[in-house]
């Protein structure tokens, strides 16, 4: 069991998680990163790389030099490369997918995984210093908004207008436009990330919880879709409006933060000692009891706020509860593999482990680390 202090935390993530990981998602001689691995920690090779994970995996060691992790910036370029030049292409638009060799395979442009190309550039300039992919980041952006952007507000899908809606790619695009300012110092990112927040506030979140399937007119889709509610993303965007609040000095966010996060507390399941389940309607019911990981990253950045922002002691020993319950349920600390998912009896689901999930279990740790730091300063 990994210790739950600061000091214990960053250990194992510079000492065990991203060194085994840099030498299971990235290869010099292989172009891109793995994608999947075994669940023994073997590589799963194949020829179809994708723009999500590239992007994912290029924060992640972007984030891990940034912590000190020897070789971390060599894998971050080697994604870089593959990023620009693979899943780019010629006419300047980046691929859903494509092969190891650059040929497409699926050349929608994707909205979600633009977001993350935006997020990946941010962290890869601040780990570098470098102005050139500020610059890249602003093409895409410019890309979303000109290409992308609904009649009705926010943006669709992909260049296909693949429907239903989702609040998700919004979300992570408002996580993008607060790592691009904080890297950039451009003020636009904010204007950006206020525009954001605005539509969550009047049409994702319009009956106090977090809607995720929506049709044209961001009117919750029809039939069982317009009722899921992740108690998750309900948790994301906790974390995500609490840090809106440091950047912006908007209390809307705040109060939107603290009625998210009373949902999920309520219903999500973490509050009771138990994971984070997946999916409940609005009032509750659960829609689907299983745990997948990233719900349980997400439950530790809003309890991180919480503590943050709100000096909320309650949360403070919910997050060690939590931490502890992810260590014994989920995560090997030995090798820093993960079980993706519990079912709803609480058994692991033995199955690949994909690599797009390391993004979150990096960045919840680390944000963990830097509140209990400050909290003990």
């Amino acid at each position: 069991m990994v210790g739950v202090s600061a000091q214990d935390l960053s250990a194992w993530m510079t000492g065990t998680l991203l060194p085994r990981w840099l030498e299971r998602a990235y290869d010099p001689g292989r172009p891109g990163y793995a994608e999947w691995v075994r669940p023994d920690g073997g590589i799963m090779t194949a020829e179809r790389r994708t723009t999500l994970v590239t992007a994912r995996t290029l924060y992640v060691f972007s984030h891990a030099h940034l912590l000190g992790v020897p070789g971390a910036l060599a894998a971050a370029r080697h994604g870089l490369s593959f990023l620009l030049k693979q899943c780019r292409r010629s006419d300047g638009r980046f691929s859903h997918a494509c092969t190891a060799t650059g040929e497409v395979i699926d050349g929608k442009s994707d909205f979600y995984d633009l977001a993350f190309v935006i997020f990946a550039l941010a962290w890869y300039a601040r780990a570098t210093g470098e102005a050139e992919p500020l610059e890249q980041a602003e093409a895409v952006m410019r890309f979303i908004e000109t290409e992308l952007a609904s009649p009705s507000g926010g943006f669709l899908e992909d260049t296909l207008n693949t429907v239903p809606h989702r609040q998700n790619p919004h979300m992570h695009l408002l996580e993008a436009c607060h790592a691009m300012a904080e890297s950039s110092g451009d003020k636009r990112w904010l204007e950006r990330a206020d525009a954001i927040v605005r539509l969550m506030q009047q049409r994702f979140a319009a009956d106090g919880t977090l809607g995720e399937f929506f049709d044209n007119d961001w009117a919750p889709f029809a039939g069982e879709k317009g009722l899921v509610r992740e108690p998750g993303h309900h948790y994301e965007w906790t974390w995500l409006l609490y840090h809106h609040e440091r950047l912006t000095g908007s209390k809307s966010a705040r109060e939107s933060a603290r009625q998210l996060f009373a949902f999920g507390e309520k219903f999500g399941g973490g509050a009771q000692g138990k994971p984070v389940i997946n999916e409940v309607d609005p009032q509750g019911r659960v829609l689907n009891g299983a745990a997948l990981l990233w719900p349980q990253t997400e439950y530790l950045k809003a309890l991180a706020a919480r503590v943050e922002f709100e000096d909320d002691h309650e949360a403070a020993a919910r997050l060690d509860q939590h931490l502890r319950l992810v260590f014994a349920h989920f995560v090997d600390p030995a090798t820093g593999l993960w079980a993706n998912q519990l079912d709803a009896s609480g058994n692991k689901v033995i199955e690949p482990v994909p690599v797009r999930v390391l993004y979150h279990l990096l960045l919840a740790l680390a944000d963990v680390c830097r509140v209990k730091t400050a909290a003990k300063a």
